[in-house]
């Protein structure tokens, strides 16, 4: 879900140089904060996880290391909630970060869907065993209430509240209601739309030359729908009903590509799976498009999308085609070393829940240990809880029990993503 977390360095760029006027930015891709940056003295050493700034991408970050410490038996660190349930306006809106929490949120505090959403997932999976559960559930029907009231007439919804939607906020937001036990059917728009009615608006035919069956990100300026990895990813999960730690799928079978005469939901995600299959078999990954100005090889092919090929990987396994994922975990395996030691949490975290979703043992990604290293970017977790289940998300329960009892050996420590590296 790259585009989702680009969305909002250009948003609030845009805030910044253009602050009263009207509509929010669409999402593109913008520079990266530098490297040295650092939180500020307000949330450094204060259950923030990763040492980079955290403007863009604080909430997403923090809310999918929760997940991925929760795929693998562990809870957070208790001043990690409490930084998370800090960020929430009094609204129940999450902004991408707070700097100052002290201070309400007012109407220049830039609400997004996409951090709501995945804090709502993130709390929802962390509240049982959190140290103020009656706050974490308060926070995760406060959320859920306010995505409602941003819900666009088609459906699905923007990154800021009041822009066209996209597949990939409208994705974000199904898969958090999906892993919080709300029918994502249940949220109907003032003109009766569902969020799978505005999926189904970015889904390409499998008659498409170029796409066929992916998602596109929104329709270009001509209205026409082009395909894209990232939104085809987040779509095919949101799709089958999914969120962002699902499981493996039984029985395995290849994804095809078959148009309906009345389309679902489901089948455009099948569609969508059959497409990343074969961008994956290309090169077992996926490919970033030339950074304007570029150079050499790179100009002309492109870099390795890590993030996304990540995403993908997970999206695969849901649908049922975790045999067409291999080769691209065994990509990631060998390369995603030096990326996610760059991206921090979050890109460790994406990395787990992709070995996760294939049943690998993110101890043993290639040469890594994924556990320890996202870990040790935060605050130290809770020892790993056998009792209880380690994800809210119905799909993975039995897996997590099968995790921690099977492998045993989660013992001692254990995307966009903007900062995670997820950028173009």
């Amino acid at each position: 879900m790259n585009t989702v977390r680009r969305a909002a360095a250009l948003t609030a760029a845009v805030a910044v140089l253009g602050a009263g006027a009207a509509g929010h930015a669409s999402a593109a891709p913008a520079p990266a904060p530098s490297a040295a940056s650092a939180p500020s003295s307000s949330s450094a050493g204060s259950g923030l996880y990763g040492t980079k700034d955290p403007t863009y991408d604080g909430v997403w970050r923090q809310s999918l290391a929760f997940l991925a410490q929760r795929a693998t038996g562990y809870q957070p660190a208790d001043r990690a909630v409490e930084w998370l349930l800090g960020q929430q306006c009094a609204d129940g809106a999450f902004p991408s970060y707070r700097a100052d929490t002290a201070k309400p949120c007012d109407a220049k505090t830039m609400r997004d869907t996409n951090a709501t959403a995945v804090a709502v997932q993130a709390l929802a999976a962390v509240r049982g065993q959190a140290a103020a559960p009656e706050k974490a559930d308060r926070a995760v029907k406060a959320g859920t209430d306010w995505l409602k009231t941003v819900q666009n007439e088609d459906g699905g919804w923007s990154y800021s509240p009041g822009g066209a939607g996209d597949a990939n906020s409208t994705s974000v937001v199904v898969g958090a209601l999906a892993a919080t036990g709300v029918r994502p059917v249940s949220f109907v728009s003032a003109k009766g739309r569902t969020p799978y009615d505005a999926l189904l608006s970015f889904a390409l035919p499998c008659t498409d030359k170029e796409g066929p069956g992916a998602f596109a990100y929104q329709p270009d300026k001509d209205g026409k729908l082009v395909a894209n990895a990232d939104a085809t990813a987040a779509a095919t999960l949101a799709g089958l009903g999914k969120s962002l730690v699902a499981t493996k799928a039984s029985p395995d079978q290849p994804p095809a590509c078959a148009d309906l005469t009345k389309p679902t939901a489901e089948r455009a995600a099948l569609n969508g799976a059959s497409y990343l299959a074969g961008a994956l078999a290309k090169t077992g990954h996926l490919t970033l498009p030339p950074m304007p100005g570029a150079t050499g090889t790179t100009a002309t092919t492109g870099q390795p999308d890590v993030g996304n090929t990540a995403d993908a990987v997970v999206a695969l396994a849901a649908a049922g085609a975790a045999k067409q994922a291999k080769p691209a975990l065994e990509w990631l395996e060998k390369n995603s070393a030096a990326w996610a030691k760059e991206g921090g949490p979050a890109a460790y975290a994406q990395l787990i829940l992709a070995a996760r979703a294939t049943e690998t043992d993110p101890r043993e990604f290639g040469t890594a240990d994924l556990v320890e290293q996202l870990n040790a970017v935060g605050p130290a977790p809770k020892s790993p809880d056998t009792s209880a289940s380690s994800t809210s998300d119905d799909e993975g329960r039995g897996f997590d029990l099968w995790w921690i009892i099977g492998i045993g050996t989660l013992v001692g420590v254990g995307i966009g993503f903007y900062v995670s590296g997820r950028k173009k």
